[in-house]
């Protein structure tokens, strides 16, 4: 069941990645505005990603994949034909189209990280 998905290990595994991730972050915001940007929190926005960006993205992807049987199962948030809009969606299609962009988008995106780690740092 969907809170069987919940419990997963993933969950946690993304959770703390991208919590880790937004405090770093919005420290490093509030600082810059106030002019007054410490070196470690500098340090930490461009490094701690370089294992809080795959350590959250593979807690996603887990997760996804752990939903995917009560998704298929459930029917969850898909809509089939036929309907009065004549449109149909399957959202365990769209998780699994999901899960593949991951593949060409997360290495643009981790790699643009680093060149921007090179470049401040």
């Amino acid at each position: 069941s969907f809170l069987q998905v919940q419990t997963e290990d993933s969950v946690l595994l993304f959770v703390v990645a991208w919590t880790i991730t937004e405090i770093i972050r919005y420290s490093f915001y509030t600082f810059s505005l106030l002019n007054h940007l410490p070196y470690l929190i500098k340090w930490a926005r461009y490094t701690l990603f370089i294992v809080l960006y795959p350590m959250g993205v593979t807690g996603e992807l887990l997760t996804i994949y752990a939903a995917l049987p009560f998704v298929r199962q459930s029917g969850l948030y898909s809509i089939s034909l036929p309907n009065k809009y004549n449109f149909s969606f399957d959202y365990y299609t769209f998780l699994i189209l999901v899960m593949i962009s991951y593949i060409p988008v997360f290495p643009q995106l981790y790699f643009h990280m680093l060149h921007q780690r090179r470049k401040v740092l």
